[in-house]
């Protein structure tokens, strides 16, 4: 259910493929552990294009974006996932790396003046990872979110986490997701051991998941 809008109010609706370079330039702002990756890049668009773009271009995605009608309307935040990773993972290996890695020159390296950090995120489009089983057993479901800086701290993060776990029960008949943190980012697992995120045993190290009748907030 959507969220009543107040005129010249920040408000979320649902995501839609025209965000795409929206959702790109959020992941690039929030890219190193909440902070600005933009340092770190010369092809700035690739964190976007590994955990932002897909979600608005592939089957099994769902996602949420906050709009700032005071900014021309310009997205400022997103809830991004999959309601089947699994699906996602088959659909990413199908329709979307081979089109990314296109634009780029292989070996990663060999691209001009491409950084470590670029470096990276090529190598992750030519070798995209796959969840653990264990995050899957946990859920099929799996989510990212970045807010701006601005915004933060503000109630954003938990209103667009409650609207996806909305969405996740009525529309697939799910009970929890998880997400994966940063582990250098202690803001943020303190944030969402706030809203009642929990550790999974034998996942890799930073997955947090929450069940829905967990989900909490204290200021």
């Amino acid at each position: 259910m959507a969220e009543p809008q107040i005129r010249g109010e920040v408000y979320v609706r649902e995501a839609r493929p025209a965000d795409q370079s929206a959702l790109n330039r959020i992941c690039l702002l929030t890219g190193d552990a909440g902070n600005s990756a933009e340092h770190l890049h010369k092809y700035g668009e690739l964190i976007g294009t590994v955990y932002a773009d897909p979600y608005v271009s592939l089957p099994t995605t769902w996602g949420f974006v906050m709009v700032d009608p005071a900014k021309d309307d310009a997205v400022v935040g997103y809830i991004l996932g999959s309601y089947d990773t699994r699906a996602y993972e088959r659909h990413a290996q199908d329709e979307w790396w081979p089109r990314v890695r296109a634009k780029y020159a292989y070996p990663p390296e060999a691209n001009e003046g491409a950084t470590e950090a670029d470096v990276r995120f090529l190598n992750v489009l030519h070798n995209p990872p796959r969840a653990a089983q264990a995050q899957v057993d946990y859920s099929p479901a799996h989510m990212h979110i970045d807010i701006l800086p601005e915004y933060q701290r503000q109630g954003w993060g938990r209103r667009l986490i409650g609207r996806a776990a909305e969405y996740l029960r009525e529309k697939h008949g799910l009970e929890r997701l998880w997400l994966g943190i940063d582990p250098r980012n202690e803001a943020a697992r303190r944030f969402y051991e706030r809203l009642g995120y929990k550790e999974l045993p034998g996942a890799p190290q930073g997955t947090y998941g929450l069940e829905f009748k967990d989900f909490h907030y204290s200021p």
